[in-house]
């Protein structure tokens, strides 16, 4: 029977993912369903295959799947990856333990401070707020390549994610009411609120805005000639 996501299982999948315990991970993607959670586990996934954890091809399998169905920006990055590692290919993208949901932050957040760079020797974000123009080249021998800069799209995407949350809702009278709250300046603000009325909903709203946002951010990181890995299997 699969299980919906409550905060007591996703804070499982994190430390499941973060500690590279892959069989903890693929007993949590049994039970629940794992397309709600593809973006955010995936590397963690490929770690469990690299190592051999039982059941992990035959996850990686569903995966894909399940990934080239949704199609979302990036789901195309993860399952070719998924794909390599189910075979034992070699993986064409350097590994970089770069954090996608703080990546995510640099792509996406305030223009006006946001952006940044990654440091390609540890895979640290730097936010371009807390930069300085005198620390690029600090300590930095010459001739060497260490920064990977990253720019800043803006919230654009963000709000199109709400309005297809709003079009996957099945209570009608709520996807009408938020898709009134989303109108004009403050919309982020009114739509959370809105939502939070409602636990079950807004716990499936996050979930689905972390996947798109964990997607895009793979997809550019990817067009860096990047993946994400765990620090543990760089």
């Amino acid at each position: 029977m699969i299980e919906a996501w409550t905060d007591h299982a996703l804070k499982a999948l994190r430390v499941a993912c973060h500690t590279a315990d892959g069989s903890s991970l693929l007993a949590l993607l049994h039970t629940h369903d794992p397309a709600s959670v593809l973006q955010q586990c995936g590397d963690a996934l490929t770690a469990a295959v690299f190592r051999g954890v039982p059941g992990g091809r035959e996850t990686v399998i569903a995966c894909t799947s399940t990934l080239r169905e949704r199609g979302w920006p990036g789901d195309e990055v993860l399952a070719e990856q998924l794909d390599t590692v189910g075979g034992g290919a070699v993986l064409v993208l350097r590994p970089l333990p770069v954090d996608l949901e703080e990546l995510s932050g640099l792509l996406e957040g305030d223009p006006a401070w946001g952006g940044g760079r990654i440091d390609l020797d540890t895979g640290e974000c730097r936010p371009a707020l807390v930069d300085t123009e005198e620390s690029w080249d600090e300590d930095e021998p010459e001739g060497t390549e260490r920064w990977l800069p990253v720019p800043c799209a803006g919230s654009r995407d963000a709000y199109r994610d709400m309005e297809d949350f709003i079009s996957t809702l099945d209570d009608q009278d709520l996807a009408r009411f938020l898709g009134i709250a989303i109108q004009g300046p403050g919309a982020f603000r009114r739509f959370k609120d809105m939502l939070a009325t409602s636990p079950a909903q807004l716990r499936w709203y996050w979930l689905f805005a972390a996947e798109r946002q964990y997607g895009r951010a793979r997809a550019w990181l990817a067009d860096q000639g990047y993946r994400p890995a765990p620090p543990s299997c760089h």
